[in-house]
């Protein structure tokens, strides 16, 4: 071992570096350890696999279904049906604590395997091109990577959430603003509570606070940009949703179909049940793909105290001053940072270029399935613009415009990954995607369900060319 100013230096060599042990990472070395004999080697600077849910609070569950989370080769739950009031009778959602514990036996038995070496608590400091070196956050030691294959960089949509990303707000000393990580910890009542935010995390928190007998009254919700929801009873993987789950696939793309307007478009998603909005008086102007339950929605509306002056600029003693305008507030309640943009949006980019991947979704909102998908590709194509072409990346969403873009993607995807019967048949045949299981089990005997498919089959093809006039007439010059 050679020694180096700052510590030693040790040289490893793998035919694949990973770079991230979360989710995307998970999923990806999962494939490539299932349907290839390659070896790898995976860095993180946490200090257990599962990435992002480390440092999540920890009453934070999966808005999907579990079922569709997690990595191919093993499932994640028990498959039961959730028994509690606010998703009562649905698909049972994982919570932190249970998918922490789920990947790190993964990451036991990838280790066991012989063919994975697991690098905990190290920082990645190479160029993710030729330079691969990393090192040790505990120890100084510094490791040499040999990567004679590529480089896997799942951190180019990196997962913040409030306790690791500070408000970008400035705080009044004396004022207690906290991430909702310090909520169980609270020994006793404020004067108030305040939420910021109304993405995943901000509705988890005030659903929370909620459930743990504080009154709507008390609460107030700052909620800079109003979203739409998805509804959570509408995407359930599971054979008693047949009809429920792809009736509303159906619905969705007939929806796309026949639209003259980005307007009627979306409020025939709210009329159908497919999209769902906080207060019907409301525009949304943002949509991130969050899920919820109609139970959830009712508690969520019972909070009246919601301020709409877009973004906090600042938390004084006695006042928060926002984009447009100032609302009252005291020292004396507790401020619940719910700000972080938790995926990150950013451009697309190949995902396959030389000697690196770089992990994105190719089915909107799916990044575990996205990731595993990404890898068998890698493991089964030889060909860079093949790859490509199989995996067209689908850009994080932000407006509600973005529903359509995704929507659009998401189909194109599709049939291009239809046509080809291999992957078509790896697909049906993935844990993650248990709605094309779903198909592939119909038989000619169940009439019902055949009609079904083939309605959105049908609607599918027609709503390609109209949501391309959509969002071609949304972007042209003076829309």
């Amino acid at each position: 071992m050679a020694t180096i100013s700052g510590g030693s230096v040790a040289a490893i060599e793998a035919d694949y570096l990973v770079v991230g042990s979360g989710a995307v990472g998970m999923a990806f070395a999962d494939v490539l350890l299932h349907e290839t004999d390659h070896t790898m080697v995976v860095v993180d600077r946490h200090h257990a696999p599962g990435g992002h849910w480390n440092d999540a609070y920890p009453f934070v569950r999966l808005h999907q279904p579990s079922a569709t989370y997690g990595v191919n080769s093993r499932d994640l739950g028990s498959g039961a049906r959730d028994r509690t009031a606010l998703n009562l009778g649905l698909c049972e959602r994982a919570s932190s604590a249970s998918i922490l514990y789920y990947y790190e036996e993964l990451m036991r038995d990838f280790v066991d395997s012989g063919r994975l070496r697991y690098f905990p608590m190290c920082e990645y400091e190479g160029d993710y091109v030729e330079r691969h070196r990393f090192t040790s956050l505990t120890g100084g030691e510094i490791h040499e990577a040999h990567v004679r294959d590529k480089v896997v960089d799942t951190s180019y949509l990196n997962t913040a959430v409030p306790s690791t990303h500070p408000p970008k707000y400035g705080v009044a000393a004396g004022v207690e603003c906290v991430p909702p990580n310090d909520l169980p910890h609270v020994k006793r009542p404020p004067a108030g509570y305040v939420v910021i935010g109304a993405g995943k995390t901000g509705i988890d928190a005030c659903l929370w606070l909620l459930q743990n007998q504080v009154s709507p009254d008390d609460i107030c919700w700052i909620v800079p940009r109003d979203p739409w929801l998805q509804n959570r009873a509408n995407v359930q993987p599971a054979e008693e949703f047949f009809e429920r789950s792809f009736g509303a696939f159906a619905i969705q793309a007939e929806i796309a179909a026949a639209a003259e307007t980005i307007d009627a478009l979306f409020a025939q998603l709210e009329a159908t049940g497919q999209l769902l909005r906080l207060d019907t008086g409301v525009t949304p102007t943002m949509y991130h793909g969050a899920i919820v339950s109609l139970a959830e929605l009712h508690a969520l509306r019972q909070i009246k105290n919601v301020v709409r002056m877009g973004r906090i600029q600042r938390i004084e003693r006695d006042r928060i001053l926002l984009e447009r305008g100032t609302a009252e507030s005291s020292s004396e309640c507790l401020y619940v940072d719910c700000s972080a943009s938790a995926v990150e949006r950013r451009p697309a980019t190949p995902i396959f270029t030389g000697r690196k991947i770089t992990p994105q979704m190719v089915r909107a909102l799916q990044p575990t399935f996205s990731s595993a998908f990404i890898a068998h590709i890698e493991a089964s194509i030889v060909g860079e613009t093949e790859k490509n072409e199989l995996c067209t990346p689908i850009p994080m969403s932000d407006a509600p415009q973005d529903w359509l873009n995704m929507m659009l993607m998401n189909l194109t995807n599709q049939d291009r990954w239809r046509r080809d019967p291999q992957l078509r048949d790896w697909i049906t045949r993935s844990r993650l995607d248990r709605f094309s299981d779903l198909a592939r089990k119909a038989t000619p005997a169940d009439a019902h369900k055949v009609a079904l498919l083939q309605r959105y089959g049908h609607a599918a093809s027609a709503a390609v060319p109209n949501l391309q006039r959509l969002i071609a007439n949304a972007t042209a010059p003076g829309s």
